[in-house]
């Protein structure tokens, strides 16, 4: 069965301000065109600040725009949260649940993060859902159960291949420049794939994107993304400078 398309996606954190538009103008230039464009997908989340003025500048381009977080209501008292509506109103597409980040310092339980995949799914938004093990998980031989148990708690009731993505991100790996091996990477991400068949049929399952993130680079990039069962990529600090995240692209160009 064919391969889902490939997403590359930027997560910028609490990175990046006005200026920072000139990192989204270099991105596009170096996408190109036609015959020059990569063969994935291209996204950028920026921080709730910059999710309108991106927008906007990345109109006609081959660059979607997505969020870093939303809340699982709509609306409500509710102070310094965002909703899902509120995402798409300011031109966003997509938005992360999930994140590690997320589940340590704020606390997210899985149950949580499919509220919030829900509400993305419901204001029209593609949900980018989270999950990975710490590396004492891993170091005990726990990675697998940890995250298909948290792939299993965390995707909402009604899924699809089309509003659901999935991002295997070992806690460990991510900011740290530590790297999983290829036969690891392989391993859990197959792992995540028979979950997602056994949850929504073979077709469906298949055609589900499931990311792979975690000091993602140029140097490493297209030997990550060549694996089986990764279907692109979810890139931190690498995403910031168009240079960096044009070469993790590049992964796509042959």
């Amino acid at each position: 069965m064919a391969r889902p398309k490939p997403l590359v996606a930027g997560n910028w954190k609490m990175n990046g301000l006005r200026s920072s538009a000139t990192e989204l103008a270099a991105l596009a230039d170096g996408l190109g065109s036609g015959s020059r464009a990569p063969k994935c997908d291209v996204m950028i989340c920026p921080p709730a600040t910059l999710i309108m003025q991106f927008a906007a500048q990345a109109a006609g381009s081959a660059i979607m725009i997505g969020g870093q977080d939303c809340h699982a209501l709509s609306s409500g008292a509710h102070t310094g949260d965002i909703s899902a509506e509120m995402l798409a109103d300011a031109g966003a597409v997509a938005v992360i649940v999930g994140h590690s980040e997320r589940r340590q310092d704020h606390g997210e339980t899985s149950a949580q993060v499919a509220a919030k995949a829900g509400a993305a799914n419901g204001a029209g938004l593609a949900a980018i859902i989270c999950i990975g093990e710490s590396e004492a998980e891993r170091n005990s031989g726990q990675t697998l159960a940890i995250v298909t148990g948290q792939l299993e708690q965390s995707l909402p009731l009604s899924v699809s291949p089309d509003d659901v993505i999935i991002a295997y991100e070992p806690i460990w790996a991510i900011g740290t420049g530590k790297t999983p091996t290829a036969d690891d990477v392989a391993e859990v991400h197959a792992a995540i794939r028979r979950t997602l068949v056994k949850r929504l049929g073979e077709s469906d399952g298949a055609r589900m994107r499931v990311l792979y993130g975690g000091s993602v680079k140029p140097a490493n990039a297209a030997e990550l993304m060549a694996i089986d069962n990764v279907d692109g990529a979810l890139v931190g600090g690498a995403s910031l400078k168009a240079t960096d995240f044009l070469g993790i692209i590049a992964a796509y160009r042959q």
